[in-house]
């Protein structure tokens, strides 16, 4: 099969498009012919081992390149072989999930981590989903327990994650404040973002407006500017952010740490999730799309060929929302 793979760390000229052998499942894991693929910072993180304290502390990686060659996590397609042990699912089923080794033809996952894929999403759509839609669901529902009447304040609404959280947070009955550039603001408000900040021409740190929820998904004020905006009582949300290219020492993970030693000494919740794939939360996202509540939303896609021009895309700049691969032998996505 093809695959894209990378040998070490680098600039999105590192990755190449190659034949790979064909994996086969394990227990417990079904074989997925990929039908389509999503990006996430995610991903240009682990091509350019950004940042380097990441190499030594996180699974999956280490100082001279990722573990797993095959880049990419999240994707739809359909089942085509069972692993011993897998019950629910079985070939021709159209799936969509989380697992290493994506951006290729085939991908191998453990069934705890599919979910059955929305009747109304196209392969590439449904793609567009998992890491961006689990983030932003553990993050507001599960974790900052977001609820009905409360501010919510989304730093970063623009980009992947912050579409899904714009959505999630109106369907959990906040009012939603998206901070993002002008040229963006049209679409979150069309995502249902009750209001819109220019980042370029106000900081919403020093605008003297608390919200129950901010949700900082850039990385792009300190720790002290980002309490300024929580009310008493609130909560801090932390994900994401750091340089767009290049390698730093500590990226994001510097803002983590600060925030998790300063948890206990400020007067509102201050956390930073670590949302893992879910089957669950998969079945509750997809209720939520089948419902018109969420749409999955697409700047651009490219032939997996092109992975790297899509990843250099995804860096310098700036995509809205999600962009998306669909593999060269792929049946057109439209259902």
């Amino acid at each position: 099969m093809r695959a894209i793979v990378q040998n070490g760390y680098g600039p999105p000229d590192v990755l190449r498009l190659d034949d790979v052998a064909q994996p086969a499942p394990a227990r417990d894991e079904v074989l997925v012919r990929v039908r389509a693929a999503s990006l996430n910072a995610r991903d240009w993180h682990v091509m350019r081992g950004d940042p380097y304290l990441a190499r030594l502390v996180l699974p999956g990686v280490s100082l001279r390149g990722p573990q797993n060659r095959i880049l990419g996590t999240d994707f739809a397609g359909e089942v085509v072989a069972a692993g011993p042990g897998v019950t629910g699912l079985r070939p021709g089923d159209d799936v969509f999930g989380e697992a290493d080794g994506a951006f290729a033809e085939y991908v191998c996952a453990p069934q705890d981590v599919l979910g059955a894929m929305p009747a109304n999403l196209t392969y590439e759509q449904a793609a567009a989903v998992p890491l961006a839609g689990n983030t932003a669901l553990v993050c507001l529902r599960d974790e900052a327990g977001l609820a009905a009447g409360q501010r919510l304040l989304i730093n970063g609404a623009s980009g992947g994650v912050g579409t899904f959280a714009v959505q999630v947070g109106r369907a959990l009955g906040a009012e939603v404040t998206a901070v993002c550039s002008a040229r963006n603001a049209e679409l979150v408000r069309s995502l249902g973002a009750d209001h819109v900040v220019d980042y370029r021409q106000e900081d919403f740190t020093r605008a003297g407006l608390r919200y129950d929820v901010v949700f900082d998904l850039v990385a792009n004020r300190s720790l002290t500017a980002l309490r300024r905006a929580v009310a008493p009582g609130g909560t801090l949300v932390l994900s994401g952010g750091g340089t767009s290219t290049g390698v730093s020492l500590v990226g994001p993970m510097g803002l983590f740490i600060r925030g998790m030693l300063a948890a206990r000494l400020v007067p509102h919740r201050l956390i930073a999730p670590t949302p893992k794939p879910s089957g669950q939360r998969l079945s509750a996202l997809r209720e939520l799309i089948e419902a018109g509540r969420i749409t999955p939303v697409i700047d651009r896609a490219y032939p997996l060929s092109e992975a790297p021009e899509a990843i250099r895309y995804l860096e310098v700049e700036h995509a809205r929302a999600k962009v998306v691969l669909t593999p060269l032998s792929a049946r057109p996505a439209a259902r």
